[in-house]
Formats: structure tokens, C-alpha cells, sequence
């Protein structure tokens, strides 16, 4: 019984440091990997957010291609490349016209000098309610 805890404590302790990683092969470091928009009525539209990614490296970075897990989310990002020390952003649009319920779409983020694509949330919970007054 001791030795499964012992397993599963080992186990916890080495996916924190993934969960919370900012900085990608020692040459971006993401604002958030995760941004969560809370709860956003349907009747308002689509919602939208932005990440922002800085060079930390030595050399220009670029921001390949940015694909998304759904139609009903899409980005833009910066499209030249990003000097050392400076930033760049990719602003994300959800639609917000799905239904009232959770949601968690996925972006998946190719950057030049990392070798996998880094992984993005935008989530909150879609409700149908009167319309705010402006």
C-alpha cells in the first residue's frame, strides 16, 4: 500500500511542472496557456481573448500556423517574426453560438525552434439569459 502511494505521489509531483509550463524549448514564453472567460451569456456574440507569446531566445522566432479544435473558434496572430526580447500576440474569437453549456476548445500552436505544437485552452460556460443593456 506504501509503495502506491509512494507511486502516485512521484506521479502528481511530475505532472505539475507540465501543467504549469509557460516557456517552450528555451524560446517562447506564453502569458497563459490557459484563459478561462467565465461565464459569457449567448446573447452577447462571439467573445474574444488574446495570448501573448515573447522571444526569450537569441534568435527571431515565427509563428507558423495556428489550428483550432473547432470551427467555432478561430485566431489571428502576429505573422512576422518575433526579435528577441520582443512579443507577439493571437487573438482568439469563440463564436459563442453553440447552446448554453461548457465549453474547452483547443489551439494548437506551431512555433520555429520547438519541436511540438504548444497546446492553448479558451473555456467558460455558454448560458442563454437577457441581453445585457449598453
Amino acid at each position: 500500500m506504501k509503495n502506491r502511494l509512494s507511486i502516485l505521489i512521484l506521479a502528481l509531483l511530475m505532472a505539475l511542472p507540465a501543467a504549469a509550463q509557460k516557456e517552450f524549448g528555451g524560446v517562447a514564453r506564453f502569458d497563459a496557456t490557459v484563459i478561462d472567460m467565465g461565464k459569457v451569456n449567448i446573447r452577447d456574440g462571439a467573445v474574444s481573448c488574446s495570448f501573448l507569446v515573447t522571444n526569450i531566445g537569441e534568435e527571431p522566432i515565427n509563428i507558423f500556423a495556428v489550428t483550432s479544435s473547432c470551427s467555432c473558434t478561430t485566431a489571428k496572430w502576429t505573422r512576422e517574426d518575433i526579435a528577441p526580447g520582443a512579443s507577439g500576440t493571437i487573438d482568439v474569437t469563440y463564436t459563442n453560438d453553440e447552446g448554453p453549456y461548457p465549453f474547452d476548445k483547443t489551439l494548437a500552436v506551431y512555433l520555429s525552434g520547438v519541436e511540438r505544437p504548444v497546446i492553448l485552452h479558451v473555456k467558460g460556460v455558454s448560458y442563454k439569459g437577457k441581453r445585457a443593456k449598453n
